[in-house]
This record gives C-alpha cells, sequence and structure tokens, in this order.
C-alpha cells in the first residue's frame, strides 16, 4: 500500500534517533526544531496513512479511545498499520472491523489480579493473560 511513505518515516525516525544518541542533551536550537518538525511530519504522515486505511466511522472510534486510554489507541494504530504494511488489510477497516480487533487486543492483554489468603498473610499477584 505505502510502502515508500512507511519506509521514508522509518529512515527519519531513525535519524532523529541517531542525532538523540549522538548529540545527546549538547543540541542547538536548530537541531531541536527540526527534530520537532520531523516529528510532526512523520506524525502527520501517520495520520494521512490511517485516513487512507481506515473510516470515518473507525477514525472517530479512534479517536475517542485516544482520549481515555493514548497508549491503547496508538498500539492499536501501529497493529493497523504495520496489517497495512505487510498487505493484510486490502480495504478500509471499518467501525466493525475496528471493534473486533479491539476485542482481540483486549482478551490478549486481559490482567487478572488473584488473591491468596494463607495463614502466612494475604498475597495478591497480578496476571496477564
Amino acid at each position: 500500500m505505502a510502502d515508500p511513505e512507511l519506509e521514508a518515516i522509518r529512515q527519519r525516525r531513525m535519524q532523529e534517533l541517531m542525532a538523540q544518541r549522538g548529540a545527546g542533551s549538547h543540541q542547538g536550537p536548530e537541531q531541536q526544531k527540526a527534530q520537532e518538525e520531523a516529528k510532526s511530519e512523520a506524525e502527520e504522515q501517520r495520520q494521512l496513512m490511517l485516513t487512507r486505511i481506515l473510516t470515518s466511522e473507525a477514525r472517530a472510534r479512534l479517536a475517542r479511545i485516544a482520549l481515555v486510554k493514548p497508549e491503547k489507541a496508538r498500539g492499536v494504530e501501529d497493529v493497523i498499520l504495520r496489517a497495512a504494511q505487510t498487505g493484510q488489510i486490502v480495504e478500509k477497516v471499518s467501525e466493525e472491523r475496528l471493534i473486533s480487533l479491539l476485542e482481540q487486543i483486549n482478551t490478549q492483554t486481559s490482567k487478572e489480579t488473584k488473591v491468596t489468603v494463607s495463614s502466612s498473610g494475604v498475597e495478591f499477584a497480578r496476571t496477564s493473560s
């Protein structure tokens, strides 16, 4: 689908990371501005690709999720973009398909809290399934 665009974003991100490691906190204002511009451009490209992949209803649902759980929405976006890049998504993702994907992710990342009471005390354990 958008392989050259994704590759360009990856390359820019790698350059940003390399610059951050090399320069550390000794960056000049020009470098910081350039990095911020690169980040905003990469984010714009990401949003453009999501616009191409998702229906308007699916985008609206994902935006509502992002208000409550931004890290979860970002993860779902990443999954969708990877699937589009590998050709697993050939048509626009509807809201119903997005809901199905969210349910799959929730079952994979659900957490359980287990309380065990014994003579030595109370133990709490949180596990991911």
